[in-house]
């Protein structure tokens, strides 16, 4: 599961991170492509590919 589903439910992302990437067009999600190609990510990366360093 992705976590940004999880910060989201502690409200500590916006809910537009959701909607645009979660359930809206998903296939511009950077963490989703390197899930795909088994590429690591940290947790706190964006859909956008930035880091959120508050995330934690």
């Amino acid at each position: 599961m992705c976590p940004l589903k999880n910060f989201y439910q502690q409200k500590k992302i916006n809910k537009q991170w959701i909607e645009n990437y979660c359930w809206g067009d998903y296939s511009k999600c950077i963490r989703k492509k390197m899930e795909e190609d088994n590429v690591y990510h940290p947790d706190n990366m964006m859909p956008d590919g930035t880091l959120d360093e508050n995330l934690k």
